[in-house]
């Protein structure tokens, strides 16, 4: 069985959730994750942030554990990748200025490779043009974002996930089962819960 390899997207103030889970779930099924940040290198850690819905009108923030990068980004060729993991947080908010950062994303669509992107990832989707047409979802306040860039944004359960071709969204968090399931899904992994 050949191992399949996914790059996660990482910068400080990432989700804590919207990595780690992702991070461990795809490790637990034997996926190899490299997880990388521009201007950033392996051994090097990226700060993170707790995003809890609390009955605010928007998420509270609050610090988070920290995480390590196990990977170099100035290395990452999309061509050694059987996908792309993109968190949430306040991370994509300026990944998405960085072109490095959006020729790669770029590059994984046109190669039709898997893109899984949860809450403020759309973000990073939306700046590398690659929404126009496709159905997205995302936390809501990045909504006009994803129509902006031509994408149809569609509302679902804070718990849910959404597909549409290589591209696998979800609103935040909450939805980690659902995404985790549709990524894998999509990437040919197979696994037994007994």
């Amino acid at each position: 069985m050949t191992v399949k390899r996914v790059l996660l997207l990482a910068g400080d103030f990432v989700e804590d959730y919207e990595i780690m889970v992702p991070f461990q779930t795809l490790l637990t099924v034997g996926v190899q994750v490299d997880a990388v940040c521009p201007d950033k290198k392996a051994g090097d850690r990226v700060r993170t942030a707790i995003h809890d819905f609390e009955g605010d009108q928007t998420y509270s923030e609050k610090p988070g554990h920290g995480f390590t990068l196990n990977a170099d980004f100035a290395s990452a060729k999309v061509a050694n990748y059987d996908g792309l993991l993109i968190p949430g947080g306040r991370a994509p908010e300026y990944l998405r200025l960085n072109p490095a950062v959006i020729s790669l994303v770029r590059e994984f669509d046109a190669a039709k490779k898997p893109i899984a992107a949860i809450c403020h990832g759309a973000q990073i989707l939306a700046a590398a043009g690659i929404l126009k047409g496709r159905k997205t979802s995302c936390y809501p306040a990045c909504s006009p974002e994803v129509a902006l860039a031509g994408g149809v944004y569609t509302a679902i359960a804070l718990d849910a996930a959404l597909v549409d071709g290589n591209l696998v969204t979800a609103p935040a968090w909450p939805a980690h089962p659902a995404f985790c399931r549709e990524f894998l899904t999509l990437l040919g992994v197979r696994w037994q819960i007994s």
